[in-house]
C-alpha cells in the first residue's frame, strides 16, 4: 500500500464553475427582444420626439407668425410649414434614433450621399408623366381640359421652383415618414410587405383630414403609397419614391392647377377645369380621386418593374440593397 503524497491544486488554479445564466426579467422580455429594443418601443419613442420637437419649434418665440393659414395654399406657406413643421422635426427625431439604436438614415432607407442624385432624378419624370397619362385620360372623356395660362413671366418661373422645393420637402416629410424609418422599424417585426400595407392604409387615411379630400382620394393615396414601397423594394431606397412624390404633386398643384388631395393653391402655371361625374373627374379631390387612378397606378408598378429589374440580393450594405435588409430583420 502507497501512500498518496499528492496535494490539490491551489484554489486560485482551480478551474472556476461555468456561471449558470440568468433568466431575462418579464420586463426585460418586454421591451427588450433580439436585436436591441423592441421595433414597437421604438416607434413610439421616435413618434414622442417627433411631436416634442413639434412642440418645442411651435412655441420658439415668433415662430407662429411665420406659419401660414390654413385656409389659403401657397408657395411660401407651403416652404415654411414643410419645412418647420413637419421635415425638421422628423430629420431630428431620426437622428435621436440613430444614435440610440445606432444606426444611420441610409438603414432608414434614406442614404444621406445619395441625396438628389441619380434615383432621385429618375423619379421626378416618371411622376409627372403618371399625373399627365391620367389628366389625358381624363380629358379623353371630356373631363379635363386646360383653359389657359394663370401665371406667366418670371413669376412662372419663381413660383415653379418655389413650388417644387416646396413639395420636395414634402416628399421627403411624408415619403421618409412612412417608407423610411416606420417602414424600416416595423419591417424589422412584421416583415416588409406586412409593413407596407399597414403604413399605407395609415397614409391614406392621414389625408382624409384635407379640405375637400374624400374616402376615394384617401385610398388612392393608399395605393400610392404601395407603388412607392415597390418603389423602395427595387431600388433599395426612398430617393425614387421622393422624385416621384414632389413632382406628382407640383404637377398637379402648380403645373396644371388642379386641386391636390383636395386642397387648390393660388398661383399656378395653367387654369385647367373639370366637368363630369366625379368617378371620372375625381371632384373636389381633384385628378387622384378619379377611378382612372387604378389604371394609371398599375402603369407605374409595371414602370418601375422594368427600369429597375433587379431586386436586392445581399444584406447589410446601402443602396440596393436596404429593401432586401429591411424585410430581412426580425424580432419585433
Amino acid at each position: 500500500m502507497t501512500e498518496d503524497n499528492s496535494t490539490a491544486a491551489p484554489i486560485s488554479q482551480q478551474v472556476p464553475p461555468h456561471p449558470v445564466p440568468t433568466k431575462p426579467s418579464a420586463a426585460h422580455n418586454i421591451f427588450v427582444g433580439p436585436n436591441g429594443i423592441r421595433a414597437g418601443w421604438r416607434l413610439i419613442i421616435f413618434l414622442a420626439l417627433d411631436f416634442a420637437f413639434v412642440y418645442a419649434i411651435v412655441h420658439i418665440p415668433g415662430v407662429r407668425s411665420l406659419l401660414p393659414s390654413q385656409q389659403i395654399f401657397t408657395a411660401k406657406g407651403l416652404l415654411l410649414s414643410e419645412g418647420l413643421l413637419n421635415l425638421l422635426p422628423l430629420l431630428l427625431a431620426a437622428a435621436v434614433m440613430t444614435l440610440i439604436e445606432k444606426r444611420s438614415f441610409a438603414d432608414y432607407g434614406m442614404p444621406l450621399q445619395e441625396a438628389f442624385g441619380k434615383r432621385f432624378w429618375q423619379g421626378v419624370p416618371l411622376g409627372f408623366i403618371m399625373l399627365s397619362i391620367l389628366l389625358l385620360l381624363i380629358g379623353a372623356l371630356h373631363g379635363f381640359s386646360i383653359d389657359g395660362v394663370g401665371v406667366g413671366g418670371t413669376a412662372a418661373l419663381s413660383l415653379a421652383i418655389l413650388y417644387f422645393i416646396g413639395f420636395i420637402l414634402v416628399g421627403m416629410f411624408e415619403e421618409f415618414s412612412f417608407r423610411g424609418y416606420m417602414q424600416s422599424t416595423l419591417g424589422s417585426g412584421i416583415g416588409f410587405w406586412p409593413a407596407a400595407i399597414i403604413l399605407s392604409f395609415a397614409f391614406g387615411a392621414i389625408h382624409l383630414g384635407n379640405t375637400g379630400e374624400a374616402k376615394i382620394g384617401a385610398f388612392m393615396a393608399g395605393c400610392f403609397g404601395l407603388v412607392a414601397a415597390f418603389a423602395l423594394w427595387r431600388t433599395g431606397n426612398i430617393w425614387l419614391p421622393i422624385g416621384m412624390h414632389a413632382s406628382f404633386d407640383w404637377g398637379e398643384t402648380y403645373f396644371y392647377g388642379t386641386p391636390d388631395s383636395g386642397i387648390l393653391a393660388q398661383g399656378h402655371f395653367l387654369n385647367s377645369s373639370f366637368r363630369g361625374p366625379e368617378w371620372l373627374t375625381g371632384g373636389s379631390v381633384g385628378p387622384e380621386g378619379s377611378w382612372f387612378v387604378f389604371l394609371v397606378m398599375m402603369l407605374w408598378v409595371i414602370a418601375i418593374h422594368f427600369l429597375f429589374p433587379t431586386k436586392p440580393t445581399a444584406v447589410g450594405q446601402t443602396g440596393t440593397d436596404t429593401g432586401k435588409a429591411f424585410a430581412a430583420r426580425p424580432g419585433f
